[in-house]
């Protein structure tokens, strides 16, 4: 029935195409129920088209740009569905038409680059050092930014703002710094022009979208009565928090219910510790126990004591009424046993040296600071080495070490892994020996048995 149903697109839903302002790295799921939904939220949103770019593969552009940049968002809670058409991304890219993405960075209308491009690709790029001085295409995402900043020099096309959205502390610096490093290497006075002309703007994102499902196709085509291959699923629930300037101006995000600060550390630390570390150890906990999805395992007693502990743990260090961390503890097991959002643990487990690095160690260090032990943070670290030890391919950008440090044993073992999160607590024999307790209590054999949280 739905490949008789009209394809999504301008010519079903008709409507101009804001033009170009904003430039977008990293075209996904989350960007387009996030910084997208925004956009179309925001009460300028005709003056604000984006142009998305993907980033190691061609698809998810070449799948909107056959809609025209139409997209369904299915807002799914346990009450229900609703779907909302999203039309501010009028330009989908593959991130390998490196001469697009110049063109359009290089454009004195571009005012704002948006960036979702995971927490492992903020690392130095060697190899695009050398192709960025060979005058050739550079491979990642930094490399093809710092390429479209230089033309923008060349240009004379004025300042503007590059935005981070990936879940990094300070990410708006670490951006900055990224960029300045690799475009120092290339040209100097490229870095010193960076640095007079381009704003790096920090942020704390947050809204769950998992991976959208043949059935959610389906679901949108019947309910909808149009055929869209792109639909995002989201919750209900949205969250933006900016702190930055934004020299050539930006959408009206506020209207939205975008947040702005002067200070914007509490905020990402609420959401890196509280929600993204509760991911964390139900990622690697809840696997270990048998679980798929986020709502499963917050529905095990044992995961949900890991969880509550850390919270424990790191509100200690969550200072600011304004914070309201009763409250956003509330909201966050509120949302993560919304049983229609099937939010993959396999799929949050990715990554996780950087993570944890963000996520556990801030929490492990003061607590031991205060003269606590810092078992919750440790026993997040502790279901991650046991879960490496069953799993040992699991995606990694430290895949090589993950798969050095798994060889060691015992104690000698763990302290390998924790050296990979941060060396210092590596050489603390009291954190090893207390990680190392903690990850026999999550062996399988163990785990399946226990009757008190692990």
């Amino acid at each position: 029935m739905s490949a008789e149903l009209p394809r999504l697109g301008r010519d079903v839903m008709p409507q101009p195409k804001a033009p170009v302002r904003m430039v977008h790295l990293g075209l996904g799921a989350f960007h387009r129920s996030h910084q997208a939904w925004y956009t179309q939220h925001a009460g300028d949103a005709g003056k604000w088209g984006i142009a998305s770019f993907t980033g190691r593969r061609p698809d998810a552009a070449e799948v909107l740009a056959a809609q025209d940049g139409l997209f369904t968002i299915v807002e799914r809670s346990d009450a229900g569905d609703s779907f909302e058409v999203v039309r501010s991304i009028v330009e989908a890219v593959d991130g390998a038409d490196v001469q697009r993405l110049v063109e359009l960075v290089a454009a004195t209308q571009t005012a704002v680059v948006t960036l979702t491009i995971t927490e492992a690709a903020y690392g130095f790029g060697a190899d695009d050092v050398t192709l960025l001085r060979a005058g050739e295409k550079p491979t990642t995402p930094l490399g093809r930014l710092v390429r479209g900043l230089a033309a923008r020099r060349d240009a004379d096309a004025g300042p503007l703002a590059v935005v981070s959205c990936d879940n990094l502390s300070d990410n708006g610096n670490v951006a900055r710094h990224a960029v300045a490093n690799l475009a120092r290497e290339v040209d100097a006075g490229l870095a010193d022009w960076i640095d007079a002309n381009v704003s790096f703007v920090s942020t704390s994102v947050d809204r769950i979208t998992p991976r959208t499902t043949a059935d959610d196709v389906q679901l949108v085509a019947r309910k909808c009565g149009y055929r869209d291959e792109a639909p995002v699923v989201a919750e209900p629930f949205r969250n933006w928090v900016l702190s930055g300037d934004f020299p050539a101006g930006r959408p009206r995000w506020e209207d939205a219910g975008a947040l702005f600060v002067d200070h914007i550390e509490p905020y990402e630390n609420r959401k890196l510790w509280l929600l993204n570390g509760a991911h964390s150890i139900l990622a690697y906990a809840g696997q270990l126990r048998g679980h798929t999805t986020v709502a499963e395992a917050l529905a095990d007693p044992v995961c949900l004591h890991a969880v509550e502990e850390f919270w424990d743990e790191a509100s200690r260090h969550l200072a600011g009424d304004d914070l309201r961390i009763p409250e956003y503890r509330a909201a966050l097991l509120d949302r993560f046993g919304n049983s229609r959002i099937a939010h993959h643990l396999a799929q949050i487990a990715m990554d996780a040296s950087t993570k944890l690095r963000m996520r556990a160690i801030p929490v492990l260090r003061a607590e031991r600071a205060a003269g606590r032990s810092g078992e919750g943070a440790a026993r997040m670290i502790a279901a991650w080495a046991a879960y490496v030890d069953s799993n040992p391919g699991l995606q990694d950008p430290q895949s090589e070490a993950v798969a050095v440090a798994n060889k060691e044993v015992g104690s000698e073992r763990i302290a390998a892994l924790v050296a990979l999160l941060d060396a210092e607590l590596a050489r603390d024999s009291a954190v090893v020996e207390l990680v190392h307790k903690l990850s026999i209590s999550f062996a399988p054999e163990v785990s399946a048995n226990a009757g008190t949280a692990a």
